[in-house]
């Protein structure tokens, strides 16, 4: 399981995720910040700390959602 950054972010990209994280595992993208779903361990730091609370754990998106973890994961892919 992973943390999935949505929609709020898109307008925001406040970036307080990235200095709590851990592991590094947030970037910033050309839209939004991303998670990648391969090195996040499931802390939740970054969900306590995003302003916009666009922050979710992967299990509990909703099928409007499901979209932002497939950015992710296309994101990361290009690497």
């Amino acid at each position: 399981m992973a943390f999935v950054i949505t929609e709020p972010c898109e307008t925001e990209k406040s970036g307080e995720c990235t200095t709590v994280c851990p592991v590094d595992c947030i970037v910033e993208g050309p839209d939004q910040f991303y998670i990648d779903p391969d090195i996040c361990i499931d802390c939740g730091a970054c969900k306590s700390v995003c302003p916009v609370d666009a922050i979710e754990e992967e299990y509990d998106l909703t099928p409007e959602q499901e979209k932002y973890l497939e950015k992710a994961e296309a994101f990361f892919a290009k690497d």
